[in-house]
């Protein structure tokens, strides 16, 4: 009876031990990881974070559909999140990893057409010609949607909620930044609202992909053999008897 409770203990722990290493990895190195592995994280969340802002920001320049809307950044997050998978780290870790890689690839289309706007985009005024209240636009609450129309009577195709306030009435004059090239819709100039404010966005999201790689990285680190391997190998790639 004793015999068995200690096995079916033993068992639980194995278990318990296994689970553990299979959410957060085996990260088996005693004290901190090696320069390398750390050196190899931030590589790869570098790489992953880079190829995501930098696809979405030349489609949104080019006007590439597929690029620019943020498909072709879900693509590195997939890439990268499989290349976790494959060097063995941890499964928990790997989707905190794939999550913040998608955060970051449907957060950047929005921030990089801001930017291009910024960089060619020309200023015209526009008339006003309804307001409505838009509720919660952008993940703030108070805005108004503007539907306007240039000077010759054509009406834009999107609506206006930046410098778009409570005050403002039909007839009234509003700033808008257009692309001269077509590829970008229209927005409204809001004094209160710089330009760094989206790039700071993403800079915030791109480190904390980098370090989660970092930390999925370093974890996926092992020296033993799994069980049933005949030759066991660890990650330096050298045999371990």
């Amino acid at each position: 009876m004793l015999r068995q409770r200690r096995l079916r203990t033993a068992a639980e722990t194995h278990l318990m031990a296994y689970l553990r290493r299979t959410a957060r990895g085996p990260a088996e190195f005693v004290g901190l990881p090696p320069w390398w592995l750390i050196g190899e994280g931030l590589l790869a969340g570098v790489l992953g974070a880079g190829a995501i802002l930098g696809i979405t920001f030349v489609g949104v320049w080019t006007g590439v559909p597929a690029l620019a809307d943020g498909e072709g950044g879900l693509v590195c997050a997939a890439a990268l999140t499989l290349y976790l998978v494959l060097i063995g780290a941890g499964r928990a870790l790997v989707g905190m990893v794939g999550l913040l890689a998608i955060c970051l690839a449907l957060r950047t289309p929005q921030a990089a057409a801001g930017v291009v706007l910024a960089e060619r985009g020309r200023a015209q005024t526009v008339v006003v010609t309804s307001v409505e209240n838009g509720g919660v636009v952008a993940g703030e609450r108070g805005h108004y949607l503007c539907s306007v129309a240039d000077h010759n009577g054509v009406p834009l195709k999107v609506r206006i909620w930046r410098g778009c306030e409570r005050t403002t009435q039909p007839g009234d004059l509003l700033a808008v930044v257009y692309d001269p090239q077509g590829q970008l819709p229209s927005r409204g100039v809001d004094s209160g609202v710089g330009a760094p404010e989206p790039l700071g966005d993403l800079a915030g999201w791109a480190a904390a992909l980098v370090g989660g790689c970092v930390v999925a990285t370093a974890r996926s680190y092992r020296l033993s053999r799994p069980a049933g391997a005949e030759m066991p190998t660890g990650r330096d790639g050298a045999e371990q008897c």
